[in-house]
């Protein structure tokens, strides 16, 4: 049986969609798939975040409403299957600028601050993305001061 993760991965990110689905929305797909995967990771999600999430997609990918609400459902149903970021983060550093992804590990602390805590897995997963995104350890404590500086 495949899992609804696998039917994202296949709809969104492998190479066959390349004709059907553009480059550009794969790749918030895959973007959009890590923030809701970061929300979730603390088996804990509480309004502020969902509220967070949902505003990020909107503001950063105008995503629609339907769009958003089925990848909070796929990591609803799919949150303990997602164990292997590669297909994400790959498809992210072969298409994204070195700024697009620090900017997106500053979305992933924005995430993991909206509830005003940060879990120990939250900062574990924000380490594992940051470093498959090849972004600087300084600009992972950058991107966590700035987002620190707001909350």
């Amino acid at each position: 049986m495949i899992t609804k993760l696998q039917q994202f991965f296949n709809r969104y990110l492998v190479e066959d969609t390349r004709d059907a689905i553009p480059l550009e929305r794969r790749l918030q797909m895959a973007t959009a798939a890590l923030m809701v995967e970061m929300l979730h990771v603390d088996y804990r999600v509480t309004a502020e975040e969902e509220g967070e999430l949902r505003l990020l997609l909107k503001q950063r990918f105008k995503l629609d409403n339907s769009e958003i609400e089925a990848l909070i459902e796929l990591a609803r149903h799919e949150k303990r299957e997602a164990t292997d970021y590669y297909a994400f983060t790959s498809l992210i550093n072969a298409h994204y600028t070195q700024q697009q992804k620090i900017d997106l590990v500053e979305d992933l602390w924005q995430l993991a601050y909206a509830d005003r805590e940060l879990d120990k897995y939250e900062e574990h997963l924000l380490r594992r993305l940051a470093n498959l995104l090849h972004v600087p350890h300084r600009d992972f404590i950058r991107t966590k001061h700035s987002v620190l500086k707001q909350k």
